[in-house]
């Protein structure tokens, strides 16, 4: 008896339950915000974070799909630093223009996550977290090693800014006219894929594999789309952030950068498409409270984290939706 390509009922209803169709006035009076932000202060710091937590709402979107579909990677950081250096290489050696170089960036870290992603990720659960940070310290190593080429660990300097049709992005407020609709997009990818069936699907495959599988769904074929695109959208991060911060270097995309997307996920909500807006929003800035006290911002982090899974397992951006569900009810 053939499989039939369907969910079933109880995993179609689940996965419906994640999507928030409900919420899109909330996440669009988001975007807006996070659009207007530079016009509301004058301040270049201020700018700067909004910058800073913007390119992290790229990278954690990415790192959303990945899981919401049931895996956790620890090499985010590397898929940053393969779209920031092909880019940047690109654009240094031989001349490309940002954009192209950008694009350039975006598909090698796809099809990287691609390759890595087929031979990875029938394993589960720390078998796969394991793979994921040995390839991680694969790519900070390659990059330390062929220092002819990347600079080694002294990595590459005074990049130049990034430039759209004549347009030269040189300014803070310039680049986060940029950053921002970059993130906006992002939170939008998010929201509509989760509304597709193919959304659904990842959430399902995510909730229960075993029953995604006996339904037909290639639970595989889902997670390395979630691989690939999540990944895709970490090297398009990556090869803003070299342009903005103009150097980069292979501790730039070390483990600690996975790491961070992660907790900000948690903290913001791992299965909320606000969840990447509100981690970044709260957990950027913290390292500037922090500046010369590396331990304390360890420590700070390691009790966030244990708080927020103890009383808020959905993240922040979940409670908020768990009271508009409680109040609908």
């Amino acid at each position: 008896m053939e499989k039939q390509n369907t969910m079933p009922a109880s995993a179609l209803s689940d996965a419906r339950d994640a999507p928030p169709g409900r919420r899109a006035p909330l996440s669009a009076l988001a975007v807006l915000v996070l659009l207007a932000l530079p016009f509301l202060t004058d301040s270049q710091f201020y700018v700067h974070l909004a910058v800073l937590v913007c390119l992290n709402v790229v990278v954690v979107s990415g790192l959303s799909m990945l899981i919401r579909v049931g895996q956790l990677s620890l090499c985010h950081g590397a898929f940053m630093g393969v779209g920031a250096y092909v880019s940047v290489l690109l654009s240094m050696k031989l001349g490309v223009p940002f954009l192209p170089a950008t694009a350039a960036g975006v598909l090698a870290a796809a099809l990287l996550a691609w390759l890595l992603g087929s031979a990875i990720l029938r394993l589960r659960g720390v078998y796969f977290v394991l793979i994921t940070f040995a390839f991680g310290e694969l790519v900070r190593l390659g990059l330390l090693e062929a220092a002819d080429l990347t600079g080694g660990a002294n990595g590459i300097a005074n990049i130049p800014p990034a430039s759209l049709f004549g347009f030269v992005l040189d300014t803070k407020p310039a680049f986060y006219c940029v950053a921002a609709p970059l993130a906006a997009l992002s939170i939008l990818f998010l929201w509509a894929l989760f509304r597709t069936p193919r959304g659904h699907a990842l959430d399902a495959v995510g909730q229960n594999p075993a029953l995604a599988e006996a339904s037909g769904l290639s639970v595989q074929d889902h997670q390395l789309f979630a691989f690939v695109a999540g990944s895709a959208m970490a090297g398009l991060a990556g090869a803003f952030l070299a342009r903005y911060v103009g150097y980069v270097s292979p501790e730039s995309f070390n483990a600690q950068v996975s790491i961070a997307a992660i907790i900000m996920l948690v903290v913001g909500g791992r299965h909320s498409v606000l969840g990447p807006l509100v981690g970044a929003l709260i957990m950027t800035p913290l390292p500037e409270l922090f500046r010369g006290a590396v331990q304390s911002q360890n420590i700070f982090y390691g009790i966030t984290l244990i708080l927020i899974l103890k009383f808020l397992p959905q993240g922040i951006a979940g409670l908020f939706s768990s009271r508009r569900r409680g109040g609908q009810t």
